[in-house]
């Protein structure tokens, strides 16, 4: 319900300030399952990607975001799942397993689920090495993976910037991948690391981005060391 109000009030104020353009949405099934794999740039992403998929899109959101305390915090829990943001714990070991479970179980729902293969935003506008967890969810589901690469969304919106800058901003969907060739390796690392990476190629090609074979995590504590 939350979702629904929410996307009815943003689809038509978003859509005529920011004008997306959007290209490939057709790749988006009407009905079934399906992993939507984005690169990560803004925070704005995660509002714009979903405004132009007439379906909803359902996020594995860090845990953090729906914790806080006051009315601060519960007003932020509450946005957070009116953006159809599900809250997974990301520490890795157990709540990884958790966070797959999770993921399982909505698309065995039928739904449509939308990962950040990077698992984080890009420190500086580039895209990073992803990670294999959602390659484990792609064989263990056995449903396609769709990529989108998002555009410009790194400009109106750069991480620290409350008020988003009005410009154009671009979402293109590429053509769906099938993964069943590996059906019942999800347990191989190598295989899920070229499971991974083919998506992350994929996304690289629709984007444009420059490819950086490190963790955007690991970019961003160095960065972090180095001052800058």
């Amino acid at each position: 319900m939350l979702y629904s109000i929410l996307k009815s009030i943003l689809e038509p104020t978003l859509g005529v300030v920011f004008r997306p353009e959007v290209e490939g949405v057709e790749h988006i099934p009407e009905a079934g399952a399906a992993i939507i794999a984005s690169n990560h740039l803004s925070f704005s992403d995660s509002i714009f990607m979903p405004l132009v998929v007439t379906r909803r899109v359902t996020f594995l959101a860090k845990s953090e975001y729906f914790t806080g305390k006051g009315v601060k915090g519960r007003a932020t829990a509450t946005f957070f799942r009116a953006l159809g943001q599900v809250p997974v714990d990301r520490s890795g070991g157990k709540a990884g397993e958790e966070a797959l479970a999770t993921g399982l179980e909505i698309l065995g729902e039928g739904q449509l689920l939308a990962i950040y293969p990077e698992g984080t935003r890009s420190p500086d506008g580039r895209l990073y090495r992803g990670r294999t967890g959602i390659a484990r969810l792609a064989l263990e589901s056995g449903v396609p993976v769709i990529p989108v690469a998002m555009i410009n969304t790194d400009k109106i919106q750069p991480p620290g910037r409350v008020l988003p800058k009005i410009m154009r901003v671009g979402v293109r969907f590429g053509t769906p991948l099938d993964f069943a060739r590996y059906e019942g390796m999800s347990h191989d690392r190598f295989v899920l690391r070229s499971i991974t990476d083919e998506i992350m190629y994929a996304l690289m090609e629709l984007g444009g981005q420059e490819y950086v074979d490190i963790y955007a995590s690991r970019a961003k504590a160095e960065k972090n060391e180095s001052g800058e």
